[in-house]
C-alpha cells in the first residue's frame, strides 16, 4: 500500500526551509566572493611620493581586523580639524593634546551601543544585513601614533590630502553658521561620535567608505572594499614596525 503524500502546508514548508538554507548559503559564499573580487579591481595608479618631498603630507590607514580608518594629522597647512570636530581641540584622558586624529564611518546602533561583536543582537545584525542604518563618524584621538602592521603610513601631495578632507567633510551635516558640532558619546568613552550623512548597507560598509574616501583622493585602491582586509592589502607595512 503507498504511504499518504505529505500534506501539502508541510511540503511547501520544507521547500521553503530549502530555500532559505539555499539562500544563506550562497549569501555566506557569494557576498565574500564579491567583495574580493571588487577590492581587487584598482582604482588610481600607485605613487611613490618621498617623505622629503616639500609639502606631502602623511596619513596612516588602521585596522583592527574588522573596522578600518583614516588617521590625520589635527593641524597641517591644509587643514585645522578643530574648527570641524570640537573634540579635536580637548585633551585626552593623559592630559596631553591630541596630534592626530582617526576618523572612520559606520553604524550608529552600532558604534553607540553595541561595545563587542558578542553583544551585536540578532534583531539589529538582519535589520542592518536587510535594510541597513543610519551612520555615524567616529573619532579617536591619538598622540603622535607609530607606524606599524595595523598603523600603515601612507604620504600623500597636498593636493591629494585637501581632496581626502573635502570626502570627509562631505560625509558631515552642515551645521549653522556659529553653531558647534555635537559630540556623542558610543561605546568606546575615549572616542567622539558625530552625526553622519549616507546610509549604512552591506553593499556600503565602514570600509567601504574608507575606501571609497582614500580613493577619491587619488590613492591607490580597491573598487569595492566591503571588508577591512580589502583596504589594507592596497596599504603596504611599513619596513619596520614600532613596538
Amino acid at each position: 500500500m503507498a504511504e499518504a503524500p505529505f500534506p501539502r502546508l508541510i511540503r511547501l514548508s520544507i521547500r521553503a526551509a530549502l530555500a532559505i538554507v539555499g539562500a544563506l548559503l550562497l549569501f555566506g559564499i557569494g557576498y565574500p566572493l564579491a567583495g574580493w573580487v571588487g577590492s581587487s579591481i584598482p582604482e588610481n595608479a600607485p605613487a611613490e611620493i618621498s617623505p622629503d618631498m616639500p609639502g606631502s603630507v602623511e596619513i596612516m590607514v588602521e585596522t583592527n581586523g574588522t573596522h578600518t580608518g583614516i588617521i590625520v594629522p589635527v593641524v597641517s597647512a591644509a587643514k585645522d580639524w578643530r574648527e570641524t570636530l570640537p573634540s579635536a581641540a580637548l585633551p585626552r584622558p593623559d592630559g596631553r593634546l591630541p596630534t592626530h586624529l582617526s576618523i572612520g564611518w559606520g553604524e550608529r546602533e552600532v558604534f553607540l551601543n553595541v561595545p563587542t561583536w558578542g553583544d551585536l543582537e540578532a534583531s539589529t545584525a538582519l535589520r542592518i544585513a536587510t535594510v541597513g542604518g543610519e551612520p555615524l563618524m567616529r573619532v579617536s584621538h591619538y598622540y603622535r601614533p607609530g607606524p606599524g602592521p595595523n598603523h600603515r603610513p601612507v604620504q600623500i601631495t597636498q593636493e591629494q590630502y585637501r581632496r581626502l578632507v573635502g570626502a570627509i567633510e562631505r560625509a558631515l551635516p552642515d551645521i549653522p553658521a556659529g553653531e558647534t558640532r555635537q559630540i556623542l558619546s558610543g561605546t568606546y568613552v575615549d572616542d567622539a561620535y558625530y552625526e553622519a550623512l549616507g546610509s549604512y548597507t552591506l553593499v556600503n560598509t565602514c570600509n567601504t567608505w574608507v575606501g571609497d574616501t582614500l580613493a577619491e583622493a587619488g590613492i591607490e585602491m580597491g573598487m569595492w572594499t566591503p571588508f577591512a582586509g580589502g583596504v589594507m592589502k592596497w596599504i603596504p607595512e611599513p619596513a619596520t614596525s614600532s613596538t
